[in-house]
């Protein structure tokens, strides 16, 4: 009367589940640099710990007995296990099984997944190789029909990103729906060289009359710098670090709030390199990431889209403990200026931010949107209008440091002003409805034309009007609340983290995020 049978029936098809695609197949993916999807669960989950589901569900032949013959499983293997002690989901794509195409695939394992994620309350980790369930031409074939498409399991895939932290890594040739479930995340990247996306392959794109191969098609050379991914990597062990790495700055969900570590950093540290971080001569260029490394615990920052929108630096970071999102003006790249493709990035990411209760740390040096004719062409005043209205949306704690200039439209995005915010100026503050070089031209251009000597004019004006843009003018009528010694910057943010922490409100925002 035992279940004996049943039993070891079970094992066995378990066992032939985790042959995958086969011992060629499985070769083949490791000659092309890559690990298997159940190698790469390991790899990034606490040993021991994952659970999977569905593991037996696949294709499978059955004699005139009704005795399995043969099995196959369904390429996308999922569970749940623990990283860094805490619980996750994660769902992966079986390369060696027919590369990741829907005729091979059971959607509902990917729409249970996401919705395990989401109900639960754990963040989502996506492995993504191959189409991630896409179509195959075979699939009419093998059907005996086409069909209109649909994608029943994206409910779940928008709707998490709004509930949990999502994450998802191309670890392979991504294409179709499985290029869509890659960007379609809060933080995503590819690993330089087994990595690359995009909507349809190079065999589909030479219809089109370009020969292309897959990297001058989709690598990271394209969209690890345009922004339709965060990050490159150089392994696949350097994504999963990442990817442990992202997910300890935040909560499990919207529903709790991100926790405080120990730290031995001292909240009252002063470093000396801040006071003349910022040359005097207001044309020269500043290191801004050392400004920022300086000013949070040691080693805490995490860079996030380094290389687009590059004008502007986003990441994460501990201060005094407490986890922040951080925002910081590059004077290397248009001085710090509001581009199309930075005003992308602080939308996203400020939209993060607020999505998952971050308190945020900006570094200011904004001169204003990015100004000429390719700023014009690429709508930079629409797009930094998302950006604004992202700003003003939020309702997280927020401190600004005013390092040097805010002119303008962009530069008074430094903050929500519709609610109080922390905020300090350093002595090198520079600020205006629009800087003065250049703006003396316009304003005294009568006046410069009718001059005996419109150079020397000129600095005559200059030199006047430099006395007035002095911060400590402002200060006198409240315009900036505090200008501060810049070796104190640290101390502050210490004491606003925790005065901050209280603030923090969990639970979903009123608007949803988007990728």
């Amino acid at each position: 009367m035992s279940w004996q049978n049943e039993i070891d029936e079970l094992r066995r098809r378990e066992e032939m589940a985790r042959l995958m695609g086969g011992p060629e197949k499985i070769k083949r993916q490791h000659d092309g640099g890559k690990l298997t999807v159940r190698e790469r669960i390991e790899r990034l989950l606490d040993k021991d710990s994952f659970h999977e589901i569905g593991a037996i569900a696949g294709k499978a032949e059955y004699d005139a007995d009704g005795k399995l013959v043969d099995f196959t499983a369904s390429n996308f293997v999922m569970g749940r296990g623990t990283l860094d002690g805490r619980p996750v989901a994660v769902g992966g794509d079986d390369f060696t099984v027919r590369g990741g195409a829907a005729d091979a695939s059971i959607w509902e394992k990917q729409e249970v997944s996401e919705q395990m994620a989401g109900e639960l309350g754990i963040p989502m980790v996506r492995l993504v190789d191959g189409t991630g369930g896409g179509g195959s031409v075979k699939t009419y074939e093998t059907t005996g029909y086409t069909y209109v498409p649909r994608n029943p399991a994206w409910g779940p895939v928008v709707e998490n990103l709004s509930r949990i932290p999502v994450v998802s890594l191309g670890l392979g040739s991504v294409a179709g729906l499985g290029a869509a479930r890659l960007v379609t995340s809060h933080y995503s990247l590819m690993v330089t060289g087994i990595s690359q996306m995009f909507v349809a392959g190079p065999p589909v794109v030479a219809r089109l009359g370009e020969k292309v191969n897959k990297e001058e098609l989709g690598g990271t050379e394209i969209h690890g710098r345009n922004g339709a991914v965060d990050d490159e990597v150089e392994s696949e062990d350097e994504a999963f670090a990442r990817t442990r790495k992202f997910l300890s700055y935040l909560p499990s969900s919207v529903d709790g709030l991100a926790e405080r570590r120990p730290t031995n950093d001292d909240p009252l540290r002063r470093e000396a390199s801040l006071l003349d971080a910022i040359p005097r001569d207001r044309r020269k260029v500043y290191r801004v990431r050392p400004i920022v490394e300086a000013c949070v615990d040691r080693g805490s920052f995490f860079e996030i889209g380094r290389m687009w929108g590059r004008s502007v630096v986003t990441g994460l970071a501990r201060v005094d403990g407490w986890p922040v999102a951080v925002l910081a003006s590059d004077p290397f790249f248009y001085g710090g200026g509001w581009t199309a493709d930075a005003s992308h990035k602080i939308t996203r990411f400020v939209d993060f931010a607020e999505t998952f209760h971050l308190p945020v740390v900006h570094f200011v040096d904004i001169p204003g949107f990015i100004i000429g004719v390719a700023g014009e062409k690429a709508a930079t005043i629409r797009h930094g209008a998302r950006a604004l209205a992202a700003v003003y949306q939020s309702k997280a704690p927020w401190c600004s440091i005013l390092l040097r200039k805010a002119f303008g439209v962009a530069g008074a995005a430094h903050q929500n002003w519709q609610k109080y915010n922390f905020r300090y100026a350093w002595p090198s503050g520079d600020w205006g409805s629009l800087p003065l070089e250049g703006g003396i031209e316009a304003a005294y251009k009568a006046e410069l034309a009718a001059a005996p000597d419109p150079a020397a004019h000129l600095a005559a004006i200059e030199a006047r009007l430099n006395k007035v843009r002095s911060p400590f003018r402002t200060a006198e009528r409240f315009g900036i609340e505090e200008i501060i010694d810049p070796r104190d910057t640290r101390r502050l943010l210490c004491e606003f983290v925790h005065l901050a922490a209280p603030m923090r409100r969990p639970g979903p925002r009123s608007f949803g995020y988007r990728p």
